[in-house]
């Protein structure tokens, strides 16, 4: 088996390397226009619990596990197992920081 020195450097940018910034699969690669990149669904939930509140968003998106005994832990659990409950809160999030940048913006 060959032992490889630990003093050879290795570029970031060889086509050996499993994190080049060409591969698909990077954590390098990046999505400026994407806001939802980088956030879990934990953190859009709380914010979207944080903003609204329960009851508002168990209004908004009327699904069990906002408007009965709500919990971020609860409502991770039913949407990470149903698609299109998630798409629903996603699309929500995204609704919420664009009224807020027109907010920010009217504000001016």
């Amino acid at each position: 088996m060959p032992s490889s020195s630990p003093n050879t450097p290795v570029s970031p940018t060889s086509p050996t390397s499993p994190t080049s910034p060409t591969s698909p699969d990077s954590p390098n690669t990046s999505q400026p226009r994407n806001p939802l990149h980088g956030l879990t669904l934990e953190v859009i939930v709380t914010r979207l619990a944080d903003h609204y509140g329960w009851a508002e968003l168990g209004e908004r998106i009327p699904i069990r596990c906002f408007t009965h005994d709500p919990s971020v832990g609860s409502s991770l659990k039913f949407l990470r197992k149903t698609p299109w409950a998630r798409d629903k809160v996603e699309s929500l999030y995204l609704f919420m920081l664009r009224e807020n940048k027109r907010q920010q913006q009217s504000d001016f």
